[in-house]
């Protein structure tokens, strides 16, 4: 199996407890979800109309600023998914180190896959994959460069995401232009994974092939219904980016307290320093906190922000 976070039964099999005792940090999704307006019953009973699907699409135009058509998926995964069926496998190149589904699904479609550390080694890819902001250290690539790379590769899929709370940094705009297709997460910012939304934008073409890949019901009625409303709620998104960027600090400061050292994040989680991630990962799982390791990393242990002031308190203090 693929390494994630968000494997909270692995915890509890290992360190005990029950699912409600565990403030889950592994993940990079909001803590404090968007409030859930009211759900009509037919979202329920009935099949989604072409007419809801529509204006679920028109909000999501409206929210990334873009023109380009867009396709509703059952999160940024199965866009992660369908993307390497989209044209025959060749050469594809993804900026590493980041998301491991990426280059594990390119693979499993027959591509051949060259992770690499630097952008100039994807020029010349059949398909390269930007993840912007990253994960899991959070770096940022601005869209002139992007741009620029697209001019260089076969078709650039850049997944953004986590770029809710930056949108100066999005390609969404320009996406479907020159084999630019951008991947959005919805369920990531608003704090919703579990609705399984995300949206794929890009050429009309390539959109047309992707839902019929996708099916003639790519999400449900309840996504729909409360999708539309999350992204009209500007208010909302505004304040909630505000929220975040202070308790970005606030984490910062208690890991640097703890001795670890910041390596960077988003505005949904912090990546770090600490000398010895199984230490850091057991000690803040004995207090029921869950956190992320990776492989590849001795020393990396990622947090995502708590969402009340008792998880605030009770990782402050795991902390020391």
């Amino acid at each position: 199996m693929r390494d994630h976070g968000g494997n909270l039964d692995w915890a509890i099999n290992r360190y005990g407890g029950a699912p409600e005792d565990w403030i889950d940090l592994s993940t990079g999704i909001n803590r404090v979800p968007y409030p859930l307006p009211p759900i009509p019953p037919e979202a329920w009973s009935t099949l989604p109309t072409r007419a809801a699907m529509a204006a679920l699409c028109k909000a999501a135009a409206e929210a990334y600023g873009t023109n380009a058509a867009i396709l509703p998926v059952a999160g940024a995964q199965a866009a992660i998914q369908m993307i390497p069926r989209l044209i025959p496998p060749g050469r594809a190149r993804v900026l590493a180190p980041t998301y491991n589904e990426h280059a594990a699904a390119l693979r499993s479609a027959g591509w051949q896959v060259e992770e690499v550390a630097e952008m100039a080694a994807l020029a010349g890819a059949d398909l390269a994959v930007v993840v912007n902001p990253n994960n899991p250290d959070g770096q940022t690539f601005a869209p002139d460069a992007m741009t620029a790379l697209a001019a260089r590769v076969g078709r650039l899929v850049v997944d953004e995401s986590f770029a809710d709370p930056v949108p100066d940094l999005s390609l969404a705009s320009q996406a479907g232009r020159g084999g630019l297709t951008v991947l959005r997460s919805f369920g990531k910012f608003y704090g919703l994974a579990g609705l399984r939304l995300g949206f794929i934008v890009g050429a009309d073409g390539d959109i047309a092939a992707l839902r019929d890949m996708a099916g003639p019901w790519p999400v449900s009625g309840v996504a729909i219904t409360v999708g539309r409303a999350a992204l009209d709620d500007r208010g909302w998104a505004a304040a909630t980016t505000a929220r975040l960027a202070a308790e970005t600090k606030r984490l910062d400061a208690l890991a640097d307290r703890a001795g670890w050292r910041t390596v960077g994040g988003a505005h949904l989680f912090r990546l770090y320093e600490t000398g010895n991630a199984p230490e850091a990962r057991d000690r803040l799982a004995e207090a029921r906190i869950w956190s992320r390791m990776f492989p590849y990393s001795p020393g990396w242990l990622r947090l995502g922000l708590p969402g009340t002031e008792a998880e605030w308190a009770r990782l402050g203090e795991a902390m020391g």
